[in-house]
């Protein structure tokens, strides 16, 4: 089931064209990841789709009833602003606590309603942001560099999470990062941009395509290759969520 087709998207910032020419679809069940440098149009992309932005030309179609879970870049809260993570779910309305409870065990973080936000550490502040985006059990998961300020257990401990929140929903993921060795392992497609599409498909096959390796190098090549037939599954401990 297609529950996104964007097609001929531009968009203007300023007069300067950040996107140009964008089509792209997204299956249901599927995991895309986009990979791209600074500047490459990455986020302007997930803004166009999550509809904060509009497009200067061409169209974005989604399927009747699509319902977006999004987790974005980085959110600020005043650490001196008592709230618990409860309280911060049920934000701006309030929510069945049973719903609540499930989207935090969806995410990796159950019992941690009663804690105070400014108590938490990044890993688990982070799974906190993914709960808030599954509260409504999305069809579309999209995460804007969601694991910013984890270390490298941390992060494929996440996209372990997602990986297992994809298999209970049967929802689409869209993910942008910068983490490539991690999440190109984890995605069943690649989407290589840089204000336009230079390649897409199976990660193998974007990883050896000559526009990515113009962009990355082939260090993340070898990286890839040796994560993706190597890798072994990674004690769950509290440290790594820290």
């Amino acid at each position: 089931m297609t529950l996104l087709a964007i097609e001929h998207l531009d968009i203007a910032l300023g007069g300067h064209l950040v996107l140009e020419d964008i089509h792209l679809t997204l299956e249901r069940g599927e995991i895309v990841t986009i990979v791209g440098p600074n500047g490459s149009g990455k986020t302007t992309l997930l803004r166009s789709i999550i509809g904060s932005l509009a497009p200067t030309r061409g169209r974005i179609d989604a399927s009747p009833g699509l319902t977006i879970g999004y987790v974005p870049q980085r959110l600020h809260l005043d650490a001196t602003l008592p709230m618990t993570v409860a309280r911060f779910m049920s934000l701006p309305r309030r929510r069945p606590s049973h719903r609540v409870d499930q989207a935090l065990d969806r995410a990796g973080v159950a019992g941690l309603g009663s804690r105070q936000m400014s108590e938490l550490s990044g890993g688990q502040f982070q799974r906190i942001l993914l709960a808030r985006a599954l509260l409504e059990s999305p069809d579309l998961l999209i995460l804007d560099e969601a694991t910013q300020g984890l270390d490298q257990r941390g992060i494929a401990e996440f996209y372990r999470q997602i990986e297992q929140v994809r298999r209970e929903l049967g929802c689409g993921v869209l993910m942008v990062s910068h983490e490539l060795h991690v999440v190109m392992r984890a995605s069943d497609r690649v989407v290589c941009l840089n204000r336009s599409i230079c390649c897409e498909g199976t990660p193998e096959r974007v990883a050896t395509s000559p526009a990515y390796l113009a962009m990355f190098g082939h260090d993340i090549q070898d990286a890839l290759a040796l994560y993706r037939h190597h890798h072994a599954p990674l004690p769950v401990s509290s440290e790594s969520l820290s």
